[in-house]
């Protein structure tokens, strides 16, 4: 069966939870959503999911526990949670702004506001996901850190970036400074496309493989199951 584009970015998404064992996740967008789900199906049974409020639940809404906030802070202040946030900017180095384009005291454009950015960054593992990959979101500095990214996370003991997942590929910072490097691209992207819309350069290996192939399994639970309505098409199209 012909995979899609958003098909695609819903694996890369799933594999930012692989191996993570029992730690709250915390998609956030309609894609990284639908792999969240996919990896607790499948390849990360040990998740924990949440229903956005007060309770833990399945993968079919079951509820199967009480997560009042204290205990939620517990988890996202002590590296059990691992968030997949969205970035307005993101720099090499994983800063991440959410809040506002140009100077801070005179902004051009206001945003959504910093909000949990810097404890979500700090205090547990945080992914990213970028549906329009271009050099307006891939910039070389951030006008504002709002998620902190490797050069400014000093002490910070469960500081991580595991990946960060666009339209076009995934990255991680599989790198000696941990400056953001190009772990693979998605069927039909080239190397010289994201390098096109990435506002700096990336550390690019020598050969670049593609975003691993979905398993039959995995595209029927997201096709039959997970996401039967076609939603993830809306936010990336082919």
């Amino acid at each position: 069966m012909t995979v899609t584009r958003a098909e695609y970015c819903v694996i890369a998404c799933a594999e930012a939870w692989r191996g993570d064992g029992e730690v709250l996740a915390s998609p956030m967008g309609l894609i990284p959503a639908v792999g969240a789900r996919l990896a607790r199906r499948t390849f990360s049974p040990d998740l924990l999911m949440t229903d956005g409020e007060a309770l833990l639940v399945g993968v079919d809404g079951t509820v199967e526990g009480w997560l009042p906030y204290r205990r939620h802070l517990a988890l996202v202040t002590g590296g059990r949670r691992h968030v997949m946030m969205g970035a307005s900017q993101i720099d090499r180095y994983g800063n991440q702004n959410i809040s506002c384009i140009g100077d801070w005291a005179r902004p051009k454009r206001q945003l959504l506001g910093v909000r949990g950015a810097p404890v979500n960054t700090l205090n547990n593992p945080t992914s990213y996901w970028v549906p329009r990959h271009s050099r307006r979101v891939f910039v070389e500095k951030v006008d504002m850190v709002c998620g902190v990214g490797y050069d400014h996370a000093d002490g910070a003991p469960y500081h991580r970036i595991p990946r960060v997942v666009s339209d076009l590929g995934v990255f991680d910072f599989a790198t000696p400074d941990h400056s953001m490097r190009l772990a693979s691209v998605h069927p039909g992207v080239t190397v010289a496309q994201v390098r096109e819309a990435t506002g700096f350069d990336p550390v690019v290996p020598d050969e670049v493989p593609y975003t691993r192939e979905p398993t039959e399994r995995e595209l029927r639970l997201i096709r039959e199951v997970i996401d039967p309505q076609n939603a993830r098409s809306r936010e990336v199209g082919d």
